[in-house]
């Protein structure tokens, strides 16, 4: 009897992913899922597995769906549920995470989900004698580090820009020194933005934030006779730093290719470029794309007292990622790249970045109102 997968977090962005490319890969999958204010968790995977069928253009065994909570003891599984997982999983992909960077109160998020959470899992694996744990991490449990950051690195006695890097250096930590797993694979993503081939994103988080911004900064000026806006900003960055950013269908892909691979199992993978792009490059793309002219890189020890109205609105909408205004940390790929040899991380080229500009649009940035309805390939366009 082939064994099903368990797995938490296949309702967010990189979970649909990695749950369309199980499904495809016919891996049995059971889920884990709370019911949303409208819909339970059965109905809520139903109309997902729909979506990925559409995606994928055929069929889909679907998921066994349990409703559960990551912060109930157990999982929040009644005993039937309990015990159909331990009659019929052998392995924990835990994926489900709170990206909340800053803490609103002690024990809250994101610790309540990325570490108390954890605890609750591994209870359950433990309980359920499932010996496999695949722990989706960050690559920036280095937290502050600037690297390089070898795969097999993990406490150095770093500090952390926010409390969503330490949530997560924790989670880690503890999966690692539990002892009732056989083998514990552990997954490292960069900066997740959209798909590579459509654009499509359900959440709008780091690059993709300011492009959300400049987007709106566009809308409020009207263009000249040549069709460009002249916006003056001043941004306290040099164009020249590195940017560690990953379209979501490719860390799905390598995900799921190193989890049907049980020689692969039991190690630490970045999910990472090799060549990150810098903010010229990925900031330069979307102001070109909305004619924007008047922005200049001024370094990050300009003295900007005078701000603008402009500028003000900038520093206002970015201020979350302030701390990661330099470099980002050189991360070690060499797991990854030996595992996964012929599925390279695709470059950001200017085509993929206007694909993320171009979904954004016709989504209104999260706004729409039938976005829930939508899927990958409502808005596919051609890839050059």
């Amino acid at each position: 009897m082939q064994r099903s997968v368990l797995m938490t977090g296949a309702t967010g962005l990189l979970g649909r992913y990695v749950l369309r490319e199980l499904l495809r890969a016919n891996v049995d999958v059971a889920v884990i899922s709370r019911p949303s204010e409208h819909a339970s968790a059965q109905d809520r995977l139903l109309e997902l597995v729909e979506s990925l069928e559409e995606e994928v253009g055929r069929s889909l065994s679907p998921p066994t769906v349990f409703d559960g909570d990551l912060n109930r003891p157990g999982l929040g599984l009644n005993e039937s549920s309990r015990q159909w997982v331990e009659t019929h999983c052998d392995a924990m992909l835990h994926n489900a995470a709170s990206l909340q960077f800053i803490a609103t109160e002690e024990g809250g998020e994101p610790y309540r989900s990325n570490v108390e959470g954890l605890r609750n899992v591994i209870e359950l694996c433990r309980s359920t004698q499932i010996r496999k744990f695949h722990h989706v991490s960050t690559a920036y449990v280095c937290g502050e580090r600037p690297g390089p950051i070898m795969e097999c690195d993990l406490d150095a006695g770093q500090t952390f820009r926010n409390d969503y890097e330490r949530s997560k250096f924790e989670a880690e930590r503890i999966i690692r020194d539990a002892s009732c797993f056989d083998s514990l694979t552990v997954y490292r993503p960069a900066i997740i933005a959209g798909d590579a081939q459509t654009g499509y994103t359900s959440s709008y988080h780091g690059l993709l934030s300011y492009y959300k911004f400049i987007s709106v900064i566009a809308r409020s000026v009207e263009p000249g006779p040549d069709g460009r806006r002249f916006i003056p900003i001043r941004v306290r960055i040099t164009g020249e730093e590195r940017r560690n950013v990953v379209p979501v269908d490719w860390v799905a892909n390598a995900m799921v290719r190193i989890f049907n691979q049980p020689s692969l199992h039991g190690e630490t993978y970045h999910l990472a470029p090799s060549e990150p792009t810098t903010t010229n490059h990925s900031i330069g793309t979307c102001l070109e794309y909305f004619s924007i002219d008047g922005v200049e890189f001024v370094g990050h020890d300009a003295d900007i007292s005078d701000w603008n109205t402009y500028e003000q609105a900038v520093a206002e909408n970015t201020a979350i990622y302030d701390a990661y205004v330099t470099s980002d940390p050189v991360f070690d790929v060499s797991n990854t790249i030996a595992a996964l040899p012929d599925l390279p991380c695709p470059e950001l080229d200017r085509d993929m970045l206007h694909r993320f500009i171009e979904f954004g649009e016709s989504d209104r940035w999260g706004k729409r109102q039938s976005r829930k309805k939508r899927s990958p390939k409502d808005n596919a366009v051609g890839v050059s």
